[in-house]
């Protein structure tokens, strides 16, 4: 990638950590001046001091996902500050540990837990995009990247209303794509799999990250790195050509046949991979 985003401006949700302070870091050293918004203001403004010290441009914005009025107010203070916006990176999402533990199957589903997720996970970015589309236009472009997950694509036994909420929010891209892409607004989608942020290292017992890695078909989990690149990608001249689209960043996790890995097992057991 060659483009530069000097003069541009960049929100990064999420950034108090991991992937999105990561994608707020890389898009800096790009020459973008970064928003790094977080609800976790004392987070978000570590990040932001780390990039200003490093020789971007960064401010922290703290804000609740869920309120109308907040995220107004900081679409307000980002125009008055920059008078644009080039590019919008909806990466927070609601995943703590109590959440998860309410979010289960949809018999045993903590309604609370459910209206949380698509307070946090599809109306907040909607409502970023709401109020931030019209700075956009008024520039004459935007770039939109909306992060989901294979749990927005795939069923699986529990986190019933995260996985709602990311299938919604990817079709949440191609409705903005379809209504404002003659206008100069690209919105895609990307489908995060497994990564080793800080947390994942920290909480994640190897028995786990080796059952990952066997369905990867890479030699080694993802890093936030990883996903910045392709954040990143999305956000320059060089992907002008793409919107509405989904574009998986999980290592070929969910490329393959779902009995892959067992039939991995079977064949070096057999030596030769013939069914």
């Amino acid at each position: 990638m060659t483009s530069s985003f000097a003069g541009k401006v960049a929100v990064v949700t999420g950034a108090a950590q991991g992937l999105g302070a990561e994608t707020a870091r890389l898009l800096a050293r790009r020459g973008a001046s970064v928003v790094v918004a977080d609800i976790l203001k004392a987070g978000a403004e570590a990040v932001a001091a780390e990039i200003t010290a490093a020789g971007g441009t960064a401010v922290a914005m703290a804000f609740d996902l869920t309120r109308e009025d907040e995220i107004k107010a900081a679409a307000e203070a980002i125009d008055a500050r920059f008078g644009r916006v080039d590019i919008l990176y909806n990466n927070a999402a609601l995943q703590t540990e109590n959440q998860r533990s309410r979010d289960r199957d949809v018999v045993n589903m903590d309604t609370a837990a459910w209206d949380a997720a698509m307070a946090v996970n599809v109306r907040g970015p909607m409502l970023l995009c709401k109020y931030l589309i019209p700075v956009m236009l008024r520039g004459g472009s935007g770039r939109i990247i909306n992060a989901t997950s294979g749990f927005g694509l795939l069923g699986e036994s529990t986190l019933t209303a995260y996985g709602a909420s990311k299938g919604a929010l990817l079709n949440l891209s191609r409705f903005i794509a379809t209504q404002y892409g003659k206008q100069g607004i690209r919105a895609n989608t990307i489908a995060i799999g497994f990564v080793l942020t800080e947390t994942a290292i920290a909480t994640t017992p190897q028995v786990v990250k080796d059952i990952l890695l066997s369905h990867h078909l890479t030699a080694e989990l993802g890093t936030p790195r990883d996903i910045a690149n392709v954040v990143v990608f999305l956000a320059s001249e060089e992907s002008d050509f793409i919107n509405g689209a989904l574009i998986p960043v999980d290592g070929g996790f969910t490329a393959h046949q779902a009995s892959y890995a067992d039939f991995q097992k079977l064949f070096a057991a057999a030596g030769l991979n013939q069914l």
